[in-house]
């Protein structure tokens, strides 16, 4: 499908919109890199000049197993006696399609593309000799030739010690003349000829050898698929995802940032069912998927916020599949994980926000009442069993039962010792940060009860989901840790306190961030502070108030909370929904102009233009949904803020022949306050948008100015 471009001769498709190199210079930690696969596919390749800031590459990388995690093999073309540790590069192309890269030292050009599990690689090698190809499993593996089959080369890889998962290879070149120099933890073949094109054609599997022999075959071979066809067919699927959403107007580096964050949007969470069955490393068995595919890849703290509600509305018929996988991962491993991927659950971070992500689907007709019963079934069992602290995956400890009984998790004064050996030492109790992620969390799971109709077992947690009044400190507004004595603990900065991080306290961001994060409660936050016009100066002061200390000494303290306006962090999740808080405090052109601002500073078209860690599209589904005018501010209420978009029109195609439209004619970089808006063509008022407008096929109209308007959605009807 080809976006249409307004006054203009020559439209690119949507995929020609994608700049991969877009954020790929952080600003203090990781940054995103560009892969190399088709849209979820369980083949993903990162090419061997991922980082603008080097020229220096330890080969390619051959299946991403996790989002910026393990990779299972390393490829470097050895021409010449090029070192095999790290050679340089040049001439660099990386795209979702094919990317390529010269070794300077082998010189040789290497380029590849992907099927859904298969990879095309291509060798150009300008040597005037013969010359060799280093392939090394990342972890524990080897490499060997097929005893059965001629021409075929078997590699193994498992990434983690305990092996909870096998990643097996299928290898073939187009060429037999070579010879194969060593095999086992290193493979390296020489071929026997001077020079030359070479192509090796891979395939992956984490069930068996065979099985990636079967994808080796169906993929490639019996379709006889060339490198530039597979690259073809890669385009056509990115234009058909990303094509989901058409828009009108904006310029081009507008339209470029929109397309690279939802193609970031689509990377994960990947498919891993396999000829219908799928490896789980959850119990380390091979499952049917009775029709279902199963997927895995995912980081619920980062993604339930605004990624997974794009999914309800885009991808709803996958959005069940990764539900129905969440649940076969908590059945098989006796807890709902929160991270997980193909080795496990990563078990990172704060909170239990599957327990959202269930909410929002079944309040958005995603998945049906067995489904969220047995959701709400698996969950309760991992309260019951498992460990609410931070970053720690095994039993209830002493602190568990002390927050089950009090409701909040003690934290310790400033330079109190840690007696706890479950608290991870890095990353600490992160105490009122884990109070405000549970209560948010057990409010959903208790509305996930009501709305199912569950009684048995329910009590305690519509109890719990009011967690978060028993942190709030009435005398400073503002969320605040208490020691295990329930006392206050002081003296105390919100800025500051807490280490590195605030980590003692909060997650990654201050206490300005967290007085924000208990969704479900922002009622109670601005009528505790005030009142609306309160609550608005506390968001003023938020956004206009810079760090009292230098920049350098603040980014030590919080290298993740980059994209800093006064204290508000772009750069990190907890922040996405409080530039919308404005729309609820009855001032929404306050709205517009700090999301329009966000977007201007801090989503570009530049190697630096996302200013965080994207997190596998945490981040850039904020971009998504501000650039077309939405946001939802509370997962597991089905309804999105409104704000101005920056495109002219956008209309989404839901499939069944639905499609909602968003008009607003004359969006520019000046016009962008709110006059009028009119849902279906009756004058709205309201400053939130229900879900069913937008899955009924909708049309939301918004009359635009470069002045604000101080009359709409102030007094919503």
């Amino acid at each position: 499908m080809k976006t249409e471009h307004p006054n203009k001769s020559t439209a690119k498709t949507p995929i020609e919109e994608v700049n991969p190199s877009i954020g790929t210079i952080s600003h203090i930690l990781v940054p995103v890199f560009p892969v190399t696969q088709r849209p979820h596919a369980m083949m993903r390749l990162v090419p061997p000049n991922h980082s603008p800031r080097t020229d220096l590459t330890d080969g390619a990388q051959m299946l991403l197993i996790s989002h910026r995690g393990k990779k299972a093999f390393r490829i470097m073309p050895l021409g010449q006696g090029a070192p095999a540790d790290k050679q340089h590069t040049d001439h660099t192309h990386n795209r979702p399609d094919v990317s390529r890269a010269y070794f300077e030292e082998s010189r040789t050009t290497l380029s590849f593309s992907t099927t859904e599990h298969c990879a095309f690689f291509k060798f150009e090698c300008e040597c005037p000799t013969q010359w060799r190809l280093l392939i090394e499993p990342r972890g524990q593996g080897k490499i060997t030739a097929d005893s059965k089959r001629s021409g075929i080369f078997l590699g193994t890889d498992s990434p983690l010690d305990d092996g909870a998962a096998t990643v097996y290879c299928a290898f073939q070149f187009d060429t037999d003349k070579l010879k194969v120099i060593e095999t086992g933890s290193r493979f390296v073949i020489e071929f026997l000829q001077p020079g030359g094109i070479v192509c090796m054609r891979c395939a992956c599997s984490y069930i068996d050898h065979a099985t990636a022999v079967r994808f080796l075959n169906d993929e490639i071979i019996a379709k006889n698929l060339s490198m530039e066809t597979a690259a073809a067919e890669t385009r056509d699927e990115w234009n058909h995802e990303l094509g989901k959403v058409r828009i009108w107007g904006g310029s081009e580096d507008r339209r470029t940032v929109f397309r690279t964050a939802m193609f970031r949007c689509r990377e994960r969470m990947v498919r891993v069912s396999e000829y219908g069955r799928y490896h789980s490393p959850w119990d380390g068995h091979i499952h049917s998927d009775g029709g279902v595919p199963f997927w895995t890849d995912d980081w619920t703290w980062d993604t339930f916020r605004a990624l997974h509600p794009l999914n309800c509305i885009l991808q709803p018929k996958e959005e069940h599949e990764r539900l129905v996988s969440y649940l076969r991962m908590a059945e098989q491993s006796g807890a709902m994980p929160i991270f997980p991927s193909p080795l496990g659950d990563g078990h990172a971070m704060t909170g239990m926000h599957p327990c959202a992500i269930f909410l929002d689907a079944f309040v958005k007709n995603i998945i049906n009442t067995d489904e969220a019963k047995k959701a709400f079934e698996l969950i309760d069992k991992t309260f019951k069993t498992r460990s609410i602290l931070a970053w720690y995956k095994g039993p209830r400890c002493e602190l568990d039962s002390f927050f089950w009984e009090n409701g909040f998790l003690p934290a310790l004064r400033e330079g109190e010792k840690e007696t706890f050996s479950q608290v991870h030492k890095g990353e600490r109790r992160q105490s009122v940060a884990v109070t405000l992620d549970l209560s948010f969390d057990i409010w959903c799971l208790a509305k996930l009860a009501e709305l199912a109709g569950i009684t048995d077992g329910a009590e305690i947690y519509r109890k719990h989901a009011l967690d978060y009044m028993n942190l709030w400190k009435q005398d400073t507004g503002f969320f605040h840790p208490k020691s295990d004595d329930g006392k206050w603990i002081e003296p105390f900065d919100y800025s500051y306190s807490g280490g590195q991080g605030a980590r003692d306290y909060y997650a990654e961001n201050n206490g300005w961030t967290y007085n924000w994060a208990a969704p479900h409660a922002l009622d109670f936050i601005i009528g505790h502070l005030g009142g609306p016009g309160k609550a608005a100066q506390r968001l003023d002061r938020l956004f206009e108030v810079p760090p009292s200390c230098s920049l350098w000494d603040y980014y030590k303290q919080f290298p993740d909370a980059t994209g800093l306006v006064g204290e508000f962090a772009m750069g990190n999740e907890p922040s996405m929904h409080i530039p919308y808080i404005y729309n609820i405090v009855g001032q929404p052109w306050k709205t517009q102009k700090h999301v329009r601002m966000l977007l201007d500073l801090w989503w570009r078209n530049d190697l630096m233009g996302v200013c965080g860690d994207d997190d596998g599209g945490g981040l850039s589904a904020w971009a998504v949904f501000s650039m077309l005018g939405l946001y939802p501010v509370t997962p597991g209420i089905p309804e999105y803020q409104i704000t101005s978009p920056v495109f002219e029109k956008s209309e989404w195609d839901l499939g069944d022949g639905r499609v909602f439209t968003i008009l607003a004619p004359g969006a520019s970089d000046s016009r962008k306050y709110i006059r009028t808006v009119r849902v279906n063509g009756q004058n709205w008022n309201r400053t939130s948008l229900p879900h069913s407008i937008i899955t009924g096929g909708g049309t939301l109209e918004i009359e635009l100015s470069d002045r604000p308007d101080y009359n709409w959605g102030v007094n919503p009807d």
